[in-house]
C-alpha cells in the first residue's frame, strides 16, 4: 500500500467538497480501491501505486477547473474524471472570461465590452472611455482575472487617483490605508466578485494582486504584470505620463475613463483627456469609446445619462 498526500491550495475547499460533503463523496466513489480522506485542503489517499496516479491525476484536473470557474457540478465532475482531456468548456460558452464566486458567469454583455476584449488580446495597451455603469472597470478587472489564473502574468495591479483626497484625507480615521481604501472600493468590488474571499486574501499577501493609489505607481517598472488604471479622467497630464511609461515587459495596461466627470481642480487638465489627443494616431494602442447603449446599470442610468447629454449640448453647442 502507498499513501498519497494532495494540497487544495488556494481552491476554494467548499466548492469541492459541496453541501454535506455530497460533491466529495460522488468524487470517492470514482475510486472504490482507494482510502480517501479529505481534512480541509489536505486530501489524503491509501492504495495501490497504479490507481493513486490516476486519482492524482484527476485531483489535479479538478483543482484547475475550480480554479478556473469557481463552480463544479456534478456533471463537471464525471466529466473530469471520466476523459482525459485536461480542460473542459462549460455549455459550451466561449466569451465567458471567468467564473466568478458562486459560478457567476462573467463576460461581455455589450459589443463595445466585446471589442474590450478583442483589442485587449491583440494590443498591450488599450483604452476604454465612456460614462459610468457601462462596465468598462468591470470587465478590464474580468481581463485581468483571467490574464493571472491562465498564468500569462504573474500579477494584477489596480491603481486610481484618489484626487478626492488631497487634505480631507488628514480628517478621515485611520491609519493610511483606511484612508485610502474608501476610493479604491469600487476596485475590490470587483475582485470580491471574482475571487473567492481566501484566495483573494492569500493572492494578496503574495502580491500577485496589488490594489493601489497611483501616486504608488511613481518610480516602478511594471513587469509581467496586467495593470489597470481606473478614473484616468482625474489624473493629471504629469501622473498620466508617468503611468503610461511604467509600462515593462510582458505587460498588459487599461487605461479606464469618463472625460465628462472630471474632479479636478478647474485649472487642472486631465490627463486623459490630454493623452487622447497626443496618442491618438499611435500604431499600437487599441481604443474602445464606450456610451448610453453600453450601461449596464439600472436602465434608469442610460436615461439620466441622456439628459445630461442633451443639457451640455444646449449650454455648449458645437462650433
Amino acid at each position: 500500500m502507498t499513501e498519497l498526500k494532495f494540497d487544495l491550495e488556494q481552491t476554494d475547499i467548499q466548492v469541492f467538497y459541496g453541501e454535506s460533503n455530497k460533491t466529495f463523496d460522488h468524487f470517492k466513489s470514482f475510486f472504490p480501491k482507494l482510502k480517501i480522506v479529505g481534512r480541509g485542503s489536505q486530501i489524503t489517499a491509501i492504495g495501490q501505486s497504479e490507481n493513486l496516479d490516476f486519482f492524482g491525476q484527476k485531483l489535479s484536473e479538478l483543482k484547475v477547473h475550480i480554479l478556473k470557474y469557481n463552480s463544479l457540478t456534478n456533471k463537471d465532475l464525471e466529466a473530469i474524471v471520466l476523459s482525459d482531456k485536461e480542460t473542459l468548456s462549460v455549455n459550451g460558452i466561449k466569451d465567458v472570461l471567468v467564473h466568478g464566486v458562486g459560478g457567476k458567469m462573467i463576460k461581455p454583455k455589450t459589443p463595445n465590452q466585446k471589442k474590450l476584449v478583442e483589442l485587449s488580446q491583440k494590443y498591450d495597451l488599450n483604452f476604454a472611455i465612456g460614462p459610468a455603469g457601462t462596465g468598462k472597470t468591470y470587465t478590464s478587472v474580468a481581463l485581468a482575472v483571467k490574464a493571472l489564473k491562465e498564468k500569462s502574468v504573474k500579477r494584477i495591479i489596480l491603481t486610481r487617483p484618489a484626487v478626492e483626497a488631497g487634505e480631507n484625507l488628514g480628517f478621515l480615521p485611520g491609519d493610511l490605508k483606511d484612508k485610502l481604501d474608501p476610493y479604491l472600493r469600487p476596485l475590490y468590488d470587483a475582485l470580491n466578485d471574482m475571487i473567492p474571499h481566501k484566495t483573494m486574501e492569500t493572492l494578496v499577501e503574495n502580491n500577485a494582486i496589488e490594489v493601489a493609489p497611483l501616486a504608488f505607481m511613481r518610480g516602478r517598472t511594471l513587469d509581467h504584470a496586467f495593470v489597470i488604471l481606473d478614473e484616468a479622467q482625474n489624473t493629471t497630464a504629469s501622473q498620466m505620463k508617468m503611468f503610461l511609461t511604467r509600462m515593462g515587459k510582458n505587460a498588459k495596461f487599461i487605461i479606464c475613463g469618463d472625460p465628462g466627470q472630471v474632479d479636478l481642480p478647474k485649472n487642472q487638465q486631465s490627463g486623459l483627456k490630454e493623452v487622447i489627443s497626443i496618442l491618438k494616431e499611435v500604431q499600437g494602442i487599441g481604443w474602445v469609446y464606450l456610451d448610453g447603449k453600453d450601461v449596464v446599470r439600472h436602465p434608469l442610468v442610460t436615461k439620466i445619462l441622456k439628459a445630461y447629454q442633451d443639457k451640455n449640448e444646449i449650454e455648449n453647442p458645437p462650433l
